[in-house]
């Protein structure tokens, strides 16, 4: 703009004119950009602007960025290859890339990607922190710890991360009218309910403690969880979520319902026929049940399928069976 000749521009009307442009240019000003995310190893990163390719090389978080849409175009998988059952339908529509096996990390794949944010485990067997020096060459990344909370309290973190804070509160808030509908469907049994992923005799059979993320669920529909002792934990691993109980110490729990992880029909009959498990309460009930299929790793997918599967075994009358 030209000043007329012997006129002087005001210094305050020059600053709202930058503030005018920089608002109306689609540049990130106004929107809090660039910004920093803390990373879970106490580390900062710099995201410059809204990501718009996002390589995820934890399949165990990739769900969580499914569910609030953030853009991601490529993804690792499972040990064996494939995407997580409960999320596998919505990746094939968004055509998002299979990128390598949990355990191995592809850096030539992550080049040719060509992403603007990469998303890195701190933990889990899908955890590529001991390449985080090689994946910043990429691009930035960041650390997230999805071990420790829940699947919202991860999708928060990673919204106000990448700008989708609008989309994470819409999906949570869809979540929440979920479970206030649960709530008013089911009688819930008498007593206490634990929660177990049944390995069977000679291996470790991880029992959830009532800070899982598993027990947190079940509590928001009404059930109590009951806490396994923490002297059965097995020197292979140390878990807040889970006590790694060997075999025998099955049979000193003593809720009358039992939640069996990732279990389908051949798995419960397993364990309700198993003769050392037979004085266990929920045995002698015939109260034993899947938390469905794909209910080891809670994001908004796997939650939703457990929030049906407890609205169809405890729909009805309070005496109603399996």
């Amino acid at each position: 703009m030209r000043l007329l000749p012997g006129k002087r521009r005001h210094p305050a009307l020059g600053f709202l004119l930058l503030l005018a442009l920089l608002m109306g240019s689609g540049h990130g000003f106004a929107q809090g950009w660039p910004r920093a995310f803390h990373n879970a190893d106490g580390s900062v990163t710099q995201i410059p602007a809204p990501p718009g390719r996002i390589l995820s090389t934890s399949v165990s978080v990739t769900g969580t960025l499914l569910a609030i849409d953030a853009p991601v175009v490529a993804s690792a998988t499972a040990v064996n290859g494939q995407f997580f059952g409960q999320w596998v339908k919505v990746a094939e529509q968004r055509h998002i890339a299979k990128a390598w096996p949990a355990g191995s990390v592809d850096l030539e794949l992550a080049y040719a990607t060509a992403p603007d944010l990469i998303v890195v485990s701190i933990n889990g067997a899908d955890s590529s922190r001991a390449y985080l020096a090689e994946l910043r060459a990429i691009a930035p990344v960041i650390i997230v710890n999805y071990g420790n909370q829940t699947w919202q309290a991860l999708a928060r973190e990673l919204g106000a991360a990448l700008g989708l804070e609008a989309q994470v509160e819409r999906r949570i808030g869809g979540f929440d009218a979920l479970l206030t509908n649960a709530r008013q469907q089911i009688h819930l049994p008498d007593g206490q309910a634990n929660i177990i992923n049944f390995n069977g005799p000679g291996t470790v059979n991880p029992v959830a403690t009532p800070a899982s993320v598993h027990a947190r669920l079940l509590e928001s529909l009404g059930f109590s969880i009951e806490a396994p002792n923490p002297a059965w934990q097995s020197n292979l691993t140390r878990s807040g979520d889970f006590i790694w109980a060997e075999y025998e110490n099955l049979t000193q729990l003593t809720a009358g319902t039992t939640f069996l992880l990732s279990a389908g029909d051949v798995r419960i009959n397993e364990f309700l026929h198993d003769p050392l498990l037979q004085r266990l309460p929920s045995v002698q009930q015939h109260r034993v049940y899947s938390l469905g299929a794909h209910a080891f790793r809670v994001d908004y997918y796997s939650a939703s399928e457990m929030v049906a599967d407890i609205v169809r075994h405890f729909a009805g009358s309070p005496t109603q069976e399996r």
